[in-house]
């Protein structure tokens, strides 16, 4: 069978060159695989729930074994989420599984997507799988609103009158697409039906797509590593995929899939027989979307109530600023990072090995305020729930709130990056001077001082594998002998970094450092014979590698 297949398709020679591809190993990479397995549970999952949820606003008296709702008018998308949960074996378990699986599919992804900018790893030749990475997430959400979307009980029908009211707040053209959605005034009776279209097939299929589009780039552009001995630009480290990183991969799923399915069974979400089915003329009490959904939504609730009025027409730009503008706005920030670094920087190098935060300060300051950012706004979307659990005023912490979402972003940027500046200088005073063992020595004179040792080669590469300065040129930055608006941001995204020691500094350190050791060891009483590095001798002629 194997002859037969590769004389028809040439399995061998592709599968000789990528089944033994190597694979780096640490566990920040397992970030993305939680994202991909989370993706796969939900499949599975949703093929499940498919079978018996029934995508239909028709409207029939509920007959089922729930008693509280025995003869109450509902359609029949609630009927089925409500006989998948009581009826069907194993669907409520399927139902809590999909939902949870949601939940992690969307943190995991986010996570990732930090470890990837916090990391450099967005950097060139990777700028489109981060493209690619945030679309993911974009469609992600998406998905996970249409989902939650469909059992048209109360506290989801509230979600989609509040999505109805955004789409409204547009200008001009708000109310023709919230008519031709819902085809009619809402809430009409096609909507679930096109949401279950939507959620079943358009964004699965590009989120599909762009997923195998990820993972063929990362197999053609090779995987990321972090810099140690023997690592470098050209290579990679690691294990080959088979049979090592297929074998913990495999595992990796497994435990992805026991962990959704131990929440699924244990911790109950998205209880929707407790809410009933919607009714346009009602709302839940304190209703509040899934967690990915609440930034917009705290937005919403501090953005001021400004109105304007022109020839007839409300813009509504309480409603349209929060929710449209501003989610596009960051989104596209987001997806332009990697080339908005690329352009200050100017380095147009290939970059295969990850950076620590700190050595990049700018870079992890920026995303750090935007994080704070996302994190008020977040915050504000339990404003309520702020007030009655401090027993404070709504409007207070609304005032906050609308402060804060400027003011923190700043003091996060500036506290970060002065941060990672003092860490740097700290990685500078260890490759220089050693570690600090905490053992406190008497000279001959009565001077005290603590004893250091030299850190680990292994260490020290990952310490000094990192750029000295601007890596671009700066001579096309200057117009009419005047720095440009390039040039002066270049300045101070490097302004203040710490660049790390040179190698006459490094061999000028260890000259003292052997000298120190001699004078310990003949106090000690045995001679030194040589500068120790952990196990590992230095000569004169071994550099420290890594220095560049």
């Amino acid at each position: 069978m194997a002859t037969w297949s590769d004389e028809r398709l040439g399995l061998a020679a592709m599968g000789k060159k990528n089944l033994r591809k190597i694979f780096p190993d640490h566990w920040s990479f397992m970030l993305g695989e939680i994202a991909l397995w989370s993706f796969v549970v939900l499949l599975l999952s949703g093929i499940f729930l498919t079978l018996w949820f029934k995508p239909s606003m028709s409207e029939l008296s509920y007959q089922g074994p729930y008693a509280p709702l025995r003869g109450v008018e509902m359609s029949e998308a609630y009927s089925s989420a409500l006989h998948l949960s009581f009826e069907v074996r194993g669907g409520l378990l399927m139902r809590q599984m999909h939902h949870w699986s949601a939940m992690l599919f969307i943190s995991a992804m986010m996570i990732h997507l930090l470890r990837v900018f916090f990391t450099g790893a967005h950097r060139k030749p990777r700028e489109l799988n981060w493209v690619i990475g945030s679309l993911l997430l974009l469609l992600g959400t998406l998905e996970g609103f249409t989902g939650y979307s469909l059992p048209d009980d109360l506290l989801s029908g509230t979600g989609v009158r509040a999505a109805d009211g955004f789409m409204k707040s547009i200008p001009i053209v708000g109310t023709y697409i919230s008519f031709f959605l819902f085809g009619g005034e809402f809430p009409g009776d096609s909507i679930i039906p096109r949401l279950y279209t939507i959620h079943v097939l358009l964004i699965p299929g590009l989120l599909l797509a762009l997923i195998a589009a990820h993972m063929l780039l990362l197999v053609y552009h090779k995987h990321t590593q972090w810099p140690g001995p023997g690592r470098a630009e050209n290579n990679v480290v690691g294990f080959p995929m088979l049979p090592v990183y297929a074998a913990k991969a495999g595992g990796f799923f497994f435990i992805t899939f026991g962990v959704t399915a131990l929440m699924g069974g244990l911790l109950s979400i998205n209880a929707v027989w407790k809410y009933g089915p919607y009714d346009p003329t009602k709302v839940t009490a304190g209703s509040q979307p899934d967690w990915y959904m609440g930034w917009p939504d705290g937005a919403l609730r501090i953005m001021p109530g400004w109105e304007s009025h022109f020839w007839g027409s409300t813009w509504s730009w309480n409603i349209f600023l929060p929710v449209i503008v501003l989610p596009g706005l960051l989104f596209t920030v987001l997806l332009l990072l990697p080339f908005l670094e690329s352009w200050i920087t100017g380095d147009k190098r290939e970059h295969h090995l990850l950076q620590r935060p700190r050595n990049a300060p700018t870079r992890t300051a920026t995303m750090v305020a935007l994080m704070t950012l996302y994190s008020m706004f977040w915050l504000a979307g339990g404003n309520d729930l702020i007030a009655i659990k401090l027993h404070s005023s709504i409007n207070n912490i609304t005032y906050a709130l609308r402060a804060l979402v400027f003011v923190a972003p700043v003091i996060a940027f500036y506290v970060t990056r002065r941060w990672c500046i003092s860490l740097q200088r700290h990685d500078n005073e260890t490759l220089l001077h050693g570690y600090e063992t905490g053992i406190i020595m008497r000279s001959a004179e009565g001077a005290y001082s603590e004893k250091h040792l030299p850190i680990d080669e292994a260490r020290a590469f990952a310490m000094t594998v990192r750029d000295r300065g601007p890596a671009g040129e700066d001579d096309e930055l200057k117009a009419n002998g005047k720095p440009t608006l390039r040039s002066r941001i270049r300045t101070l995204y490097y302004e203040d970094d710490v660049q790390k020691p040179t190698t006459e500094e490094l061999e000028e350190a260890h000259a003292h450092a052997e000298h120190d050791a001699h004078a310990v060891a003949t106090l000690e009483g045995h001679p030194a014979d040589g500068h120790q590095f952990d196990g590992h001798r230095l000569t004169e002629d071994e550099p420290l590698r890594g220095d560049h």
